[in-house]
């Protein structure tokens, strides 16, 4: 009696290591913070490869593992896909999905990568492990080209016109008080102007740090002079 006790527990045990225990180097490492950069990638990298029915039961299963529980493990089955994820259209009207449609999705999924099978079936269905954009080749590579082709940030204060652009002239103007640069004579809208600290002539650009306020006749005085020499000599004047 004893021998056949103890197959059944063999057997029993050898079933139970085919079931997909937690897995804690995710469920550890998984926070709640990351969900944002998480959806992201899938829909960036990983939907526009998918097949609608496909999309649907991923988004599916991601919403009944990660976001619930966050473990990557969940079990389903096709009767279950047929009814909670969508609807399909035929012959202007709504109906279940057709089991066939998502078995073809399944396998479209674990054919790209972006689900695995994760033990046996029983009867509430399947095991599946969800797997995320980094861990699928193809979106791996899409990633990794999106990184290269990334555009630089733009600095707007660098970016922008603060010379021609009434509104953006405006903004120097306050900033610096409406005092000029060189005097500290109090200015006007209609009195001041706008002066490159490098000057055009020698690679300055129109940018917020490389202009201020001036009156009119220390700009038309500096003229294109380095700054620094223009104030040196108007200092030197000043002791002479």
């Amino acid at each position: 009696m004893k021998e056949p006790i103890q197959k059944i527990r063999e057997l029993l045990d050898e079933l139970e290591s085919k079931v997909p225990s937690e897995e804690p180097s995710f469920k550890e490492s998984f926070q709640l913070f990351e969900l944002p950069e998480i959806v992201s990638d899938i829909v960036d990298f990983l939907q526009p490869n998918l097949q609608g029915y496909e999309a649907a039961i991923y988004w599916y299963m991601f919403r009944h593992s990660i976001v619930a529980t966050g473990d990557v493990f969940v079990r389903v089955s096709v009767r279950g896909l047929q009814d909670s994820v969508i609807k399909s259209f035929r012959t202007g009207r709504t109906s279940q999905l057709a089991y066939a449609s998502v078995q073809d999705a399944l396998q479209g999924l674990c054919d790209k990568g972006a689900i695995s099978l994760a033990g046996d079936v029983n009867r509430d269905g399947t095991p599946y492990h969800i797997h995320l954009p980094e861990e699928i080749d193809f979106c791996r590579e899409a990633m990794a080209k999106a990184q290269k082709e990334q555009l630089p940030q733009i600095d707007p204060k660098r970016e922008l016109d603060f010379y021609n652009i009434k509104e953006n002239r405006l903004k120097i103007f306050e900033r610096d008080k409406y005092l000029c640069h060189y005097c500290q004579k109090q200015l006007t809208r209609f009195s001041a102007t706008l002066d490159h600290i490098q000057p055009v002539s020698q690679g300055g650009d129109n940018s917020y740090e490389n202009l201020v306020t001036a009156c009119l006749f220390h700009n038309s005085q500096r003229n294109a002079q380095p700054i620094m020499d223009y104030l040196a000599r108007k200092n030197a004047s000043k002791t002479t």
